[in-house]
């Protein structure tokens, strides 16, 4: 395709859009379309905001306190990259509920407020609002209309472009909002993107959008009409205008409108075009200039010679019908943002000359040091009843906090593989180091105990995976899982909460780049993680969450880097072994059925047919003594947990009557024990296995026979295509455990 070719293909291509989107229309073109959308069109920020959530769509997810919702638009794509934002789902439910909370009041009353430590995703909880809003209004259905005024040129109207010739002027002309652009002297565009609908007077308006059937069916919290778009005016220059415009034209409406052009505006965050960035800064965030000021006075019409119209301008007029951040709010001196007071509950701002009416959504941002520093002002009652305060802490389920380091350190980025386990142990470990101890004085006497010799890692596993310690009995372990939901909300009260102080995502985003720089290593292997993390735990003066005492084991900071290195060789070594295939899944899973079909017969005192001989037998005794020996813990009783582990069966096809019965899923501690004790009895076999492997990898490949160097070949080949590993990475896991675990 030639230059000529292309342009014209995708000229076609951009007026049919411009076209179909209905960019420019007149003023009756637009009330047509409202009549045909009026939910869609009669909507202030907040409805719009909380349309843009409901538009992407929820998911029931699970967490620590139950399913929850989590909304999808925080999981949106921008332009082929994944920003998501990893967990913060009751974040997510709290900004909605303070939104649906406007909606049924019908005004913006208050600011929000999402507080929480340094690098703990407000940001990018408001960066993902701003993305979905951007995306929605170039959506159908989320389009939005603003007012421009055109004045034609002498050649289409006799005499001069004052008033007063047009007033006079014979042309029949139903709209000048499709002029070409040589047959328009000034077009003047509205900052504010004021309201189609303030065109119509107040009284009026509300009497006819009232009258609207769709309206009239929706009046319920679904939809209420607000007092932005039911009792809203005109900004000062467009008033200004209208009035002007009515007087030359002897209070003849429709040829006032006849200068009215009607256009669709898209949200955009690099033109702050409804949404808009704010940083600390010292001056109100809005102003004013003279437009007569500074315009040719050839361009604008006679009548509005002697009309002073001013343009607002700033953060506030940018963001106006969206979405305004105030990153960092409450590190400006309080005179300056007390005029935020006002704002939130009137939603209006003064000017000099003028009022600014506002329709957004106040956002802001604030850190806990800073928030606990306010709330000792005098003033903080004042402004407590003007701003909803929705808590952001760390992450505190290690799947989700591995999701940012996955998502944002890429394999391109480091120019170099990355190993599996590398960002899992980073977040462990982040995690680890914001758990709390809990407080076991608030929960029942028959699980105080348990609670209170809860591990941190054993509490970071409760959370994640809702799996109680392996040592408790069946009833313990029971207890504590219905308690699961009250220990993930027991410090919300307090002020220094669980998820306040810890590792951020920000300082290990930092640790992973500079192991990927590690010279040892070719891949970025969780083993240079793990020396990072080590690194990190030897400044104390520079971390302030190194610094608090240890309490149970928690805070523990040092200690929780061996404790991660320890669980990834035990994964990594089950991985290795795996690969070896010494023993598979599947004869885990015949052993273990058939010890359980000796257990069902003998907890029913039933005989069982022996399936070599098909002679009727009691339960094999010494099978079920030898399973037993190794997943039952020291001292528990073998019929109670016989009998347990038949009612923990029974008790899950109860739960799942249609599922297919899974051992693995109902009994995973005792599958760990399994493995453990088959590996165990094969541990030379191992280490003879895994000195081949490394043999293979280096210069020594020669000497090995065929028959060990296709079992390496095949080791390898389930390491790259089942784990991920590389030939790089994998030589350095066999390496370490070799140096760790199977040292001669």
């Amino acid at each position: 395709m030639d230059a000529k070719a292309f342009v014209e293909s995708v000229g076609g291509g951009v007026s049919a859009e411009f076209s179909s989107d209905k960019n420019l229309l007149s003023y009756q073109e637009y009330l047509d379309l409202f009549i045909k959308a009026p939910l869609q069109q009669a909507r202030n920020a907040a409805q719009y905001l909380r349309d843009a959530m409901n538009h992407y769509g929820t998911d029931i997810v699970a967490h620590p306190s139950g399913p929850i919702r989590r909304f999808r638009l925080f999981d949106l794509v921008d332009h082929d990259r994944e920003v998501r934002v990893a967990g913060q789902e009751e974040v997510q439910n709290a900004i909605y509920r303070v939104l649906d909370n406007f909606v049924k009041a019908g005004r913006i009353n208050k600011l929000i407020l999402l507080h929480g430590p340094n690098g703990s995703a407000k940001s990018s909880i408001v960066n993902a609002l701003k993305r979905a809003l951007e995306r929605y209004s170039k959506e159908p259905i989320g389009a939005l209309y603003k007012i421009n005024w055109i004045f034609p040129s002498s050649k289409l109207v006799k005499g001069s472009i004052g008033f007063s010739e047009m007033a006079n002027s014979s042309d029949n002309l139903a709209t000048y909002a499709h002029l070409e652009p040589d047959q328009v002297d000034l077009r003047l565009s509205c900052e504010m993107r004021d309201h189609p609908l303030f065109l119509v007077p107040p009284a009026e308006r509300k009497n006819w959008l009232n009258s609207q059937p769709a309206v009239r069916a929706q009046s319920s919290s679904d939809f209420v009409l607000s007092n932005y778009v039911g009792d809203g005016e005109l900004c000062n220059k467009c008033r200004q205008i209208y009035v002007a415009l009515l007087a030359a034209y002897h209070g003849d409406y429709l040829k006032m409108l006849r200068h009215v052009q009607i256009e669709r505006f898209h949200i955009s965050r690099r033109y702050q075009i409804g949404t808009v960035t704010v940083e600390p800064q010292l001056s109100v965030d809005a102003g004013h200039h003279q437009v007569t000021a500074d315009r040719s006075q050839a361009n604008m019409p006679s009548a509005l010679h002697n009309v002073a119209l001013y343009e607002p301008h700033g953060a506030l007029v940018s963001a106006n019908r969206g979405l305004i951040e105030y990153s960092d709010l409450l590190k400006r001196p309080l005179e300056a943002y007390k005029y935020l007071l006002g704002a939130s509950e009137t939603a209006e701002v003064p000017l000099e000359h003028f009022f600014l009416q506002l329709d957004q959504v106040l956002l802001a941002s604030s850190n806990e040091k800073h928030l606990s520093a306010f709330k000792e002002l005098q003033d903080f009652a004042s402004f407590k009843g003007r701003i909803e305060l929705i808590r952001v802490p760390y992450l505190r389920r290690y799947r989700a906090e591995q999701q940012i380091y996955d998502s944002q350190i890429t394999a391109s980025q480091l120019g170099k593989h990355i190993a599996p386990h590398a960002t899992e142990v980073a977040a462990l470990w982040a995690v680890l180091t914001r758990l709390k101890k809990p407080t076991a004085d608030r929960y029942g006497t028959e699980i105080r105990a348990v609670i209170d010799h809860l591990s941190p890692m054993e509490k970071l596993r409760l959370y994640e995976e809702g799996r109680p310690p392996d040592q408790l009995s069946q009833s313990h372990a029971k207890e504590l899982k219905k308690n699961i939901s009250e220990l993930y909300r027991e410090s919300d009260a307090y002020p220094n909460y669980e998820g306040r102080s810890g590792a951020s995502a920000r300082e290990i985003k930092t640790a992973l780049f500079n192991a990927a720089q590690n010279p040892h290593y070719k891949c970025l292997t969780p083993h240079a993680v793990i020396e990072e993390l080590r690194a990190i735990c030897q400044d104390k003066s520079v971390y302030e969450f190194l610094q608090q005492d240890v309490v149970g084991g928690f805070h523990n900071q040092g200690e929780f880097v061996s404790q991660v290195e320890a669980q990834y060789l035990e994964q990594v070594d089950e991985e290795v072994r795996t690969s070896m295939g010494l023993i598979s899944e599947e004869q885990y899973g015949e052993i273990f059925e058939r010890y359980v079909q000796n257990v069902l017969h003998w907890v029913r005192g039933e005989r069982m047919r022996n399936r070599i001989t098909g002679e009727m037998e009691k339960p094999d005794d010494a099978r079920m003594n030898e399973m037993e020996a190794f997943v039952m813990l020291q001292g528990e009783d073998s019929s109670v947990f016989r009998r347990g582990l038949i009612s923990q069966i029974g008790a899950h096809k109860l739960d799942y009557p249609d599922a297919q019965l899974d051992y693995r899923q109902i009994f995973p501690d005792l599958f760990r024990r399994i493995r453990v004790h088959f590996f165990e009895e094969r541990k030379r076999t191992l280490q003879k296995n895994k000195q081949n492997i490394l043999r293979y990898l280096s210069e020594d490949r020669a000497g090995l026979q065929s028959r060990e160097r296709s079992e390496v070949e095949n080791t390898l080949k389930t390491m790259i295509e089942i784990y991920g590993y590389c030939e790089n990475c994998a030589k350095d896991v066999v390496l370490l455990l070799m140096q760790k675990r199977y040292a001669v």
